[in-house]
């Protein structure tokens, strides 16, 4: 399996955006889409390693796509982290060669319409953490066409991985 980029859209995330990066691990490349921050955004972005391309105002969510170094993308807000369990997941994931992934449709080219993968989700709100009943598909191959947002389009046929996506109340 090819190794994955994260991609992160940011907007003065400075104050949430060090728990995200410190989770990525299993990710060989991080891209920030910066929508022009005027805080610490960028400066902890490149604390962590990450590269880093300004939004285009005339941009579409696709052509972001077209500058992650890698074939498969992790799709995260800054107000998200994922667990040591998805870290895990990803790591294994990550290691198995393509082909032993292909025959359980969990891979396969991404150019010829490989299957998205979903993760649960676990939400702060106030003290108290909610698991939704939904999971949402977060890690997608590059050539992925459909977005809620910024976010990839729910997609009823993807695999859901071990571990979750955690979504932080803070600020």
């Amino acid at each position: 399996m090819p190794p994955i980029t994260a991609l992160l859209h940011t907007g003065n995330d400075a104050r949430r955006l060090s728990r995200t990066l410190e989770t990525l691990l299993p990710c060989s490349e991080v891209l920030i889409v910066d929508h022009s921050s005027t805080d610490n955004t960028l400066r902890v972005a490149r604390k962590y390693g990450a590269r880093i391309v300004q939004a285009d105002s005339r941009g579409t969510v696709n052509q972001y796509l077209d500058l992650a170094r890698h074939e498969w993308i992790l799709c995260l807000e800054p107000t998200e982290s994922i667990t040591e369990a998805l870290q895990a997941t990803l790591f294994e994931w990550s290691l198995l060669p393509d082909d032993a992934l292909s025959g359980d449709g969990l891979s396969g080219d991404a150019s010829s319409g490989a299957a998205a993968f979903s993760l649960s989700v676990r939400e702060q709100i106030g003290n108290v953490w909610h698991q939704h009943a939904a999971v949402e598909t977060r890690l997608i191959p590059r050539s992925w066409t459909r977005w809620n947002g910024y976010l990839p389009a729910p997609e009823p046929s993807s695999v859901k991985l071990e571990g979750e996506l955690l979504r932080l109340a803070f600020p």
